[in-house]
């Protein structure tokens, strides 16, 4: 059993967390922002499929990515050095922030659905509206072919989904994401849940109470200012990116 959260009601302990399914915590009838933003403080996030309560999360152990350990493939290095100076290609913050999310809400292959519903889109645009939800993009052509959004927190990102509609376009938003972070000295991009794709860039597990003693001190730390990267191309952070 968990608990139904009434409108006002703090969340429990992340330590009371399902072991199975792993980390679900608790539920609540609806997304208001104040909510989202009070969970993210606390290493909970929501997920839930069309139809279902909203359903709160705290998975132990966590995925996440440390940003000084973000592995390129010399393969995918050569891809971000083209894309650093390409003309054709650029990077962005921030200018289509409710773009990407339809984006990644999009079906994909071997997906019947997905779990970013209408209110989530609603909740995570109040969030971007107050600055503190954040989109990094990929365009091609002036076309958006890819990339990822995030809440951001003090010195702490939460990725949250990615999307590609050309190949490596969502991977080179994330490398991005991480050259601008490691400039901000943000140490941690939290993955939620462990995936091959990410496992393969360098993201690994640690223990929830290692993850939640690290948002004590991040999230209460100066916000970044993410109008300084917006309105100009981000291409050139590429150039430092490391490669295996």
């Amino acid at each position: 059993m968990i608990p139904w959260l009434a409108a006002g009601q703090p969340f429990p302990p992340v330590r009371t967390a399902l072991e199975q399914p792993n980390g679900l915590l608790a539920a609540s009838r609806n997304l208001p922002v104040e909510r989202l933003l009070d969970a993210y403080r606390h290493g909970i996030f929501p997920w839930y499929s069309p139809g279902e309560p909203v359903l709160w999360w705290s998975p132990d152990p966590r995925m996440v990515l440390y940003t000084d350990e973000f592995r390129a493939s010399r393969t995918f290095g050569k891809t971000l050095r083209r894309t650093a100076r390409s003309q054709r290609i650029e990077l962005r913050a921030n200018s289509a922030f409710e773009a990407v999310m339809r984006a990644c809400a999009e079906p994909r292959d071997g997906e019947a659905g997905t779990w970013i519903t209408e209110e989530m889109i609603a909740a995570y645009g109040g969030l971007h509206r107050l600055g503190l939800a954040v989109s990094i993009e990929t365009w091609s052509d002036g076309a958006l072919v890819g990339g990822l959004y995030g809440v951001s927190l003090g010195r702490m990102f939460y990725g949250e989904s990615m999307f590609a509609r050309t190949t490596d376009a969502s991977k080179i938003a994330l490398a991005t994401l991480v050259r601008l972070l490691l400039i901000e000295k943000v140490r941690v991009i939290d993955c939620q849940q462990n995936t091959r794709h990410l496992a393969s860039l360098g993201a690994r597990e640690i223990r929830r109470a290692d993850f939640v003693a690290h948002l004590k001190n991040a999230v209460g730390a100066a916000p970044i200012d993410w109008r300084a990267y917006m309105n100009r191309p981000l291409n050139a952070l590429l150039n430092e990116s490391r490669t295996d």
